[in-house]
């Protein structure tokens, strides 16, 4: 789905041309300040169907807190990601399966046919449960970026998503993001949250195709999850998931914002799509 397996060939590439292997993933798509510890798994059932979320994809006008990722010496972006309000103003979101270490990642927000400022990965931050075994529920980054014409990201981008939690079932989230390939517009979904049996967030969406991993999906101001977790993401292009924010995404966060030494991110997980 997001960034399909034979994508990731072919990304891999361009990129083992540069000496380094590619990340893009098969299946690809705050919690409040308070709690650190790893939060009780929602108990909700999955939602009944709902118009609001069997919508499809269209094409939007690029929003400068969403931007695309791209992995190497290539111009091709394989995955998005999103940039979020927090105290040092320089960190962006996206799905751990989207990073790999050693390759020059760069992010360009509000991505659109004129391009837009780079900003190069610095450091990168993982949960423990992503580098020890990539566990889908901890499929997610946050990322240290630095470079661009701007003072700062958050400058750059005219503010961040606030971190928030896992979204409810029937919760209405739009999720935004950039097809895989070169050039291009981003598109967007509005649907209605869902609960996967395996305990996954699930949008039903059509469209949400190759390079989505990342895509963060926003409530309001808010980002509740983003394209990635089961399968990468999910291996159909009308049904994403996504980790479950909990605590432990909000430790991580504080952890970035505190500075320190980042995480080797691992070669991507295989899916079972």
């Amino acid at each position: 789905m997001r960034v399909t397996w034979m994508a990731k060939l072919t990304v891999g590439a361009a990129v083992l041309a540069a000496g380094v292997s590619a990340c893009a993933v098969s299946g690809s798509r705050t919690v409040g300040a308070g709690s650190t510890g790893p939060m009780a798994a929602p108990s909700h059932p999955p939602a009944a169907a709902d118009p609001l979320s069997h919508a499809g994809a269209e094409t939007v006008t690029p929003d400068r807190r969403v931007g695309a990722l791209f992995l190497g010496d290539t111009t091709m972006h394989t995955c998005s990601a999103s940039v979020l309000d927090s105290t040092t103003g320089d960190l962006i979101l996206t799905a751990a399966h989207c990073l790999l270490d050693g390759a020059d990642t760069t992010f360009v927000p509000g991505y659109g046919e004129g391009g837009g400022d780079t900003w190069h990965v610095s450091t990168v931050y993982l949960d423990p449960r992503w580098t020890d075994g990539q566990d889908p529920q901890a499929d997610y980054a946050i990322v240290r970026v630095t470079g661009g014409s701007g003072s700062s990201l958050l400058a750059d981008a005219g503010g961040g998503l606030t971190l928030g939690s896992a979204p409810a079932a029937g919760t209405a989230v739009t999720v935004t993001g950039y097809p895989m390939g070169e050039g291009g517009s981003p598109l967007a979904c509005r649907g209605a949250t869902e609960w996967s049996p395996q305990g996954f967030p699930a949008l039903a969406c059509a469209g949400l195709t190759d390079g989505f991993s990342g895509a963060p999906w926003v409530s309001g101001s808010t980002v509740t999850g983003l394209v990635g977790g089961l399968d990468g993401g999910g291996c159909d292009d009308d049904v994403s998931y996504s980790p479950r924010f909990d605590g432990r995404i909000a430790a991580l966060l504080a952890r970035a914002e505190a500075g320190g030494d980042g995480d080797s991110a691992p070669a991507a997980f295989d899916s079972d799509c």
